[in-house]
């Protein structure tokens, strides 16, 4: 089940509550992220860009991901959300099968896995308060999941897998012996090689049809810049895997056809299985369907002159009629 609430405070409220109302059930938080968020913006009457500027809570970031793989794993997961509920998520697909499987007795070799794991977003390092990490020492290969309290060690014998613990990440202490163990992404956001090396490509063609119609158009200006920042991006992805702004190309990733709806937390859920809430809903109604139309307010701006493809377009809220065919059971909560 989903509870979508309008604001955040009411969300965290109701997510306490819950917490004692299921105390079997996994309960889950999801919100934005971030603390601070100025998105990019262009106001042609001052010629001014405005860069984004966000401060993400990594304790936010944390929950967003555990409720990604409590969804995925368990069906008893009640999840108290806000609007970003609505808001483009990753790929279930790719959340769900760019998973590593760990099986006591198995043979593994460490510096695969290490790149498996380096694949989907974790870091080789000895800092573990963030989650997300991994260290070496020795036979010894410890894991620290961002969606989990504890750690995860992994005792090897050469390449066979000799035990597998979860243990606190504080006192070093065994918590429980595990015969075998799964390991989710640590982002929200992953993706293989293969989809980057499609997106390059598409991300190339609509460049070259965008920069033909802004010049047919006269606006020579805005072509340049666009090519400028766009190329920019392409050689960023090439090299690190990321750009700024990377969101905004998020549909050749997810190799979606241009106005086609983004993947987002409901896609997690089993349609058939999943009923939905829509708390204070004579506020939180319209507030849906007031989130896509100020995205693309915003947007218009940025691709009319030059510094977003039209892709950009692509990732944002969902439509009101594509969030109700989205989801089964709905439920419209209000109290007068």
């Amino acid at each position: 089940a989903i509870v979508i609430s309008p604001n955040k405070t009411l969300v965290a409220q109701l997510y306490r509550e819950f917490k004692t109302f299921f105390p079997k059930n996994k309960v889950e938080l999801f919100i934005s992220y971030y603390d601070y968020y100025m998105p990019e913006s262009y106001i042609p009457s001052k010629d001014l860009f405005i860069e984004k500027e966000a401060e993400i809570n990594e304790t936010l970031e944390r929950m967003r991901i555990s409720t990604l793989k409590s969804v995925l794993t368990r069906n008893d997961t009640v999840v108290l959300a806000s609007v970003s509920a609505i808001y483009a998520s990753g790929d279930p697909r790719d959340f769900a099968t760019m998973n590593i499987h760990i099986e006591r007795g198995n043979t593994f070799n460490r510096k695969e896995l290490a790149l498996r794991l380096a694949n989907i977003q974790y870091n080789r390092s000895e800092d573990v308060s963030a989650g997300g990490v991994f260290h070496v020492k020795g036979e010894i290969f410890e894991i620290f999941p961002p969606y989990e309290d504890f750690g995860i060690r992994l005792y090897f014998f050469d390449d066979e897998i000799e035990r597998i613990v979860t243990f606190d990440p504080i006192n070093r202490k065994t918590i429980e012996e595990l015969d075998m163990v799964t390991i989710y992404p640590a982002k929200e956001f992953v993706t293989t090689q293969e989809k980057i090396s499609g997106a390059m490509r598409n991300i190339e063609s609509e460049l070259e049809e965008r920069i033909k119609q802004l010049e047919r158009e006269g606006k020579y200006l805005e072509a340049q810049r666009l090519k400028q920042r766009t190329t920019y991006d392409m050689e960023m992805l090439s090299s690190v895997g990321y750009c700024s702004g990377i969101e905004n190309y998020s549909r050749f990733f997810d190799g979606r056809m241009p106005g086609e709806r983004p993947y987002t937390l409901l896609d997690y859920f089993d349609r058939e299985k999943f009923i939905t809430f829509i708390d204070e809903s004579h506020i939180g109604v319209p507030q849906l369907g007031a989130m896509y139309r100020g995205d693309y307010s915003r947007k218009k701006n940025l691709v009319d002159y030059g510094f977003r493809l039209p892709a950009a377009f692509d990732n944002r809220p969902l439509r009101f009629e594509e969030f109700l065919s989205t989801v089964g059971q709905i439920i419209f909560v209000s109290a007068y």
